[in-house]
């Protein structure tokens, strides 16, 4: 089974929630606590706060410190790529270790003759993932699932409270 990990899904999930916010309220600069962030996707804040602070290294969000601070895209959602979450969070994509970036550590790679072949369908997914933006993601959630902003800050609220 090929399986992101819960790291790279909540990654995502906070990413495309973003994205949403920065689309409703039609403006940059728009700041979203970590807490904030954590009450509206339902991710514990820890592992939210550690998500956040890899996604700031990784130059894909932006923070601020203070009582007006908080996280932001760091470009327009259609910049950013759905691979490029994933690398921030988990490193190369890679389904089998010789695909991945360096020595792989499989006893028989150079004698392997499916080796090309996993480095084509890595490719493949590669490809596929980097084809999908931060605003597709966000764009492709059912109109009955969307709350405008306002509805969406009272929600956060409530749940903060």
């Amino acid at each position: 089974m090929i399986r992101l990990s819960k790291i790279a899904d909540y990654g995502i999930v906070m990413m495309t929630h973003l994205a949403r916010e920065r689309r409703a309220s039609g403006e940059d600069g728009n700041q979203s606590s970590a807490h904030e962030i954590a009450a509206a996707t339902a991710i514990p804040p820890a592992m939210a706060s550690k998500i956040l602070k890899l996604l700031c290294k990784a130059e894909l969000l932006r923070s601020q410190r203070g009582a007006r601070g908080g996280y932001e895209l760091a470009r327009d959602a259609g910049a950013i790529d759905v691979a490029e979450i994933i690398q921030a969070l988990d490193g190369p994509i890679a389904i089998t270790a010789c695909v991945e970036d360096g020595d792989g550590d499989c006893c028989i790679e150079a004698l392997c003759p499916a080796r090309t072949n996993w480095q084509k369908i890595n490719g493949a997914i590669r490809d596929a993932l980097a084809d999908i933006s931060l605003e597709d993601m966000a764009q492709s959630i059912p109109e009955a699932f969307m709350l405008d902003a306002g509805q969406e800050r009272t929600r956060i609220e409530k749940v903060v409270e």
